[in-house]
């Protein structure tokens, strides 16, 4: 592509998703400047049209996420979260067996297609870390095309799934906690882009998953924690944000996706949704155990991304600092843990 060009196919796409994302806002859908934008985004990148991404703006997306999510990690909030340790442990073992299970539907299934293995199906199913899945699938020899499409579907129907579901049930300002900045201060802003931005550089450079999330995350964390309110992020950074984010899952998907093993698509599909099913239940029965209303925990249980998943909880008010701490620490267990787990697991022969 020609390097005039690029820009130019980025700046349309950017006017098409916001587009989309000003008439969801208008009509009431839920997250609607990131549903608005990935449903167009991907219609149209299905359709043949010359929509793009860009990799910049996908972490400025994960920055403005990480940065505001950080923010409600008040000295009080840190202690709420802490005493929830136990249940936050008990939803990363509930997302690794699931997964397991996932996998072993998918290989079942899938029996006939060619070149599927157990790599294939393990790290396809896997519930966390999108990316460093499929590069851990082509490390041990799996499909990366096949892993990478199912967690493009996974997480697909899971943000166009729970948000509307939470919606129709009323599920929404449930959230006892509110940033700990309240206001805009343009020095503190800037200084506090300045750090974050920081942090989320080193965690890039050490070549950490997730880095803009994750580095932003925690220095505003770290800020915030300690006492230290710089400022709050307009709303408009934080729309804008989502907005990215959006475009970046919406351009994963290509004219050629929809002729994509149609039976290991439509396999993920139907599995998703029993998974959302089953993570509804687990939710409740969690719920029960815990001081945290069902939503909140079917936010941090559910089998979406960390981005994702933790807008859904900030935009619908519900339950932020725990939902991010499931999903975050989730997310670092299942990324360490995936590996190692695999060839355990294949050296005894447990996987299909």
């Amino acid at each position: 592509m020609s390097s005039w060009l690029r820009p130019l196919r980025i700046g349309a796409t950017l006017v098409w998703a916001g587009l989309a994302g000003w008439v969801c806002s208008r009509v009431g859908t839920p997250l609607p400047w990131m549903i608005g934008p990935l449903l167009a985004t991907a219609l149209g990148c299905m359709a043949g049209l010359p929509l793009t991404g860009s990799l910049t703006l996908r972490s400025a997306g994960h920055w403005a996420i990480g940065t505001a999510l950080g923010l409600y990690f008040t000295p009080q909030v840190v202690g709420v979260v802490v005493g929830h340790a136990a249940a936050i442990l008990v939803g990363i073992a509930w997302a690794l067996a699931l997964g397991l299970a996932f996998g072993l539907v998918l290989a079942r299934a899938n029996r006939q297609i060619t070149g599927l293995d157990s790599a294939t199906t393990y790290f396809a199913s896997a519930i966390g870390g999108a990316s460093e899945m499929a590069m851990l699938a082509e490390r041990h020899g799996g499909r990366v095309d096949l892993v990478a499409s199912a967690h493009s579907v996974r997480i697909l129907m899971v943000v166009l799934v729970i948000p509307f579901g939470f919606q129709g049930l009323g599920l929404r300002g449930l959230d006892p906690f509110v940033p700990g900045p309240a206001e805009v201060h343009v020095p503190g802003l800037l200084l506090l882009i300045v750090l974050t931005c920081a942090a989320a550089g080193l965690l890039q450079w050490l070549g950490r998953p997730t880095p803009w999330v994750l580095g932003s995350l925690a220095m505003a964390a770290g800020l915030t924690a300690s006492g230290i309110e710089l400022s709050a992020l307009p709303t408009w950074m934080t729309n804008l944000g989502q907005l990215f984010i959006g475009v970046a899952l919406g351009t994963r998907f290509s004219p050629a996706f929809i002729h994509t093993a149609p039976r290991w698509l439509a396999t993920v599909a139907a599995g998703t949704l029993a998974m959302i099913v089953l993570c509804a239940g687990f939710a409740w029965v969690l719920a029960q155990w815990v001081d945290l209303h069902p939503a909140t925990v079917m936010l941090g249980t559910s089998p979406g991304g960390i981005a994702e998943m933790c807008i859904t909880a900030k935009v619908l008010q519900l339950g932020v600092p725990i939902v991010t701490a499931f999903h975050v620490t989730r997310m670092a267990a299942v990324v360490l843990l995936a590996g190692p787990l695999y060839r355990v697991l294949s050296r005894r022969g447990w996987l299909v």
